[in-house]
């Protein structure tokens, strides 16, 4: 069913070069409350958010609190999105990403590849088809990170049926985990990066990969969840495509938001 966004922070350590620099922790979090609270010169200054994770909390526990019940109802045929957003080096690709060599540590992405498999094929009574597709906003701009024309710029259209959608974005069956990672590591070759002083790979645009989870029933109904990871760049490089990426996400969401609210309604309805 559909649920509201939620927000969600977490702190990283200090890196080597802050170490360097011997710079300080200026972070201080309470999880029950759900606050952070800004230590500097000034007055401290305290938010509260959804939830809060200090630098101790792994990779997976963030994913069994966040992110597993969204990754559940794609499977039942909703829409869920998860992005991270911070400056360069505030430790997002860790968290979409981790660490594979620490299964504690890895991050949301290969977790809900597997997670997503290990469901549909668990499942009974239904046979399920998996697509992927990968597209990148660079200077207002959109992509298909994985067509066999990559520099072919792509428009947002509108349909009565299938709502708001990408005009001719590629589309990719995956049988697996393995293939879902290739076909991420495919498109992100092609992203557009830059060096910056906190990160020499650093993103400059933004990029949206998303899993299609189709599943049929026996009676030949057909119902469709869709998850998508957003990758969004250093929340520094901002200032000239944040209105679109903005207005992007916000049409797109949107849509997708209405969808599964019509659909828990239908459900609800069926019940009654």
């Amino acid at each position: 069913m559909a649920e509201s966004v939620r927000v969600i922070t977490r702190c990283r350590p200090l890196n080597d070069r802050e170490r360097g620099l011997n710079s300080k922790i200026c972070v201080e979090m309470d999880p029950t409350s759900a606050q952070v609270t800004l230590k500097s010169d000034g007055p401290p200054k305290t938010f509260t958010f959804d939830s809060v994770y200090y630098m101790d909390a792994t990779g997976e526990q963030i994913y069994n609190d966040i992110v597993y019940p969204l990754v559940e109802n794609v499977i039942e045929g909703y829409n869920g999105t998860v992005f991270a957003y911070g400056q360069t080096g505030s430790g997002k690709t860790f968290s979409m990403q981790g660490v594979n060599s620490v299964s504690s540590q890895r991050g949301i992405i290969p977790r809900a590849f597997e997670h997503i498999f290990l469901a549909t094929a668990t499942t009974e009574n239904m046979k399920f088809l998996i697509h992927c597709s990968y597209l990148e906003i660079y200077n207002e701009e959109i992509r298909d990170l994985l067509g066999a024309d990559k520099h072919q710029k792509l428009e947002i259209k509108e349909h009565t049926e299938r709502g708001i959608y990408v005009a001719g974005l590629s589309m990719h069956v995956c049988h697996d985990v393995k293939t879902c990672h290739e076909l991420m590591d495919k498109g992100f070759s092609n992203r557009h990066v830059g060096a910056t002083l906190m990160n020499k790979d650093s993103s400059r645009s933004h990029s949206i990969f998303t899993v299609y989870v189709e599943g049929m029933l026996e009676n030949g109904s057909i119902r469709t969840g869709k998850l998508n990871l957003v990758d969004l760049a250093g929340s520094e490089r901002q200032s000239k495509t944040g209105l679109f990426i903005a207005s992007f996400f916000v049409v797109y969401l949107l849509f997708h938001r209405v969808t599964d609210f019509v659909k828990y309604k239908s459900k609800r309805s069926r019940k009654d």
